[in-house]
């Protein structure tokens, strides 16, 4: 496969940035997307350029730092994948690909396509855990959980914290992300005692660090890799609105 690839350049967070026109060539089906940029960067050093920065790390799907806005969607073009996922068989021989990076104010650019998500952390340690001392690993069958709840909670603990939600978001909205990580501990018992402080440190956090408001577009379930459910929004919602009304009886 030639292609030519559209990639946003841009030195530093304080430096502006443009698109630049490369051309890549003899690029196999079977590469993954990585790979391929793993190729432009080792010609664009050869002839003493200086590479594209991107963010990778397992390349397995389970960690969310390959972070591209690839074509106008997150992650690319196929459903339930991360970037390193895909591979560019999804493209056609000759096509321009258009590679940025997330556009987010809470995700500031540090350099090329690497952008800082270190929002994502500070919400978590807003409240994001559950801080009561467990002791010894207890027995499995210790605490009785419907399967429902179980089930429930580990798919909102599928969030890899990518920040595709965010960059699907016309507001920049994080409440998928936010709302996925209040929903795994809201859904056990393990995390009931700080329910009620944690959803609103997270949210108050969350709104603090800039994201947008959600308008029920549904675009961030469509984007996300992990296909986390806009479901999870409703439940935080509700969680929000019962820990207020508990506030103001206390």
């Amino acid at each position: 496969m030639d292609l030519t690839l559209k990639i946003w350049r841009q030195a530093s967070g304080l430096d502006k940035g443009k698109f630049v026109n490369y051309k890549v060539g003899n690029i196999s089906h079977d590469a993954s997307f990585l790979e391929m940029l793993d190729i432009l960067n080792e010609e664009l050093v050869i002839k003493g350029d200086d590479p594209v920065a991107f963010d990778h790390d397992c390349r397995e799907g389970i960690c969310g730092a390959c972070s591209l806005y690839i074509n106008g969607r997150p992650h690319g073009p196929d459903r339930g994948i991360t970037t390193c996922q895909m591979h560019m068989r999804n493209f056609k021989d000759g096509e321009t690909i258009v590679i940025e990076p997330w556009r987010a104010k809470p995700f500031p650019v540090i350099k090329d396509l690497m952008v800082d998500r270190t929002a994502f952390d500070k919400i978590i340690q807003a409240g994001g855990f559950v801080s009561v001392r467990t002791g010894g690993v207890p027995d499995a069958n210790a605490i009785a959980i419907p399967k429902h709840d179980a089930d429930l909670a580990m798919d909102a603990a599928a969030c890899i914290g990518c920040g595709a939600c965010v960059a699907a978001c016309k507001n920049a909205s994080a409440m998928l992300f936010v709302s996925a990580k209040v929903s795994q501990f809201a859904l056990l018992p393990q995390g009931r005692p700080e329910a009620h402080e944690r959803v609103q440190k997270m949210v108050a956090k969350m709104d603090e660090l800039g994201f947008g408001n959600c308008t029920n577009t549904y675009a961030c379930e469509a984007e996300c890799p992990k296909e986390i459910s806009v479901a999870n929004i409703a439940r935080m919602n509700r969680e929000f609105l019962t820990a207020k009304i508990v506030a103001q009886k206390a």
